[in-house]
């Protein structure tokens, strides 16, 4: 498993027909318990290390309602990496898109 998923149905739908696994996360415990799952810190729900995927990416939803894990998750420098990307609704308010943040941080309009 190379990439997962969490996020609204829809999303995890389309993800679906394109061969990506993932799962349905409508609030902050279903989140949790994905996300703890697929990066191994689930317990006995935990997927083994070796069937881990490489990229979680997660809809900016997702990944506000699990802020605090998902931060520190990062500081660890373990696989998975995290990706965010926008839900279903587009942007959540307030929330650069990827092409404003390289803007801002090179300085140039491309």
């Amino acid at each position: 498993m190379e990439y997962f998923v969490i996020g609204e149905r829809e999303l995890i739908l389309g993800f679906k027909l394109v061969g990506v696994d993932g799962s349905i996360a409508l609030n902050r415990d279903e989140a949790l318990l994905a996300f703890n799952r697929v990066t191994g810190k689930g317990g006995a729900e935990a997927v083994p290390v070796a069937e881990r995927p490489k990229i979680l990416i997660l809809t900016e939803t997702v990944s506000a309602m699990i802020e605090d894990e998902v931060f520190a998750w990062q500081k660890t420098s373990q696989y998975p990496l995290i990706v965010e990307i926008p839900g279903i609704h587009g942007h959540l308010e307030g929330k650069k898109s990827l092409t404003d943040a390289i803007r801002e941080a090179v300085g140039i309009s491309v």
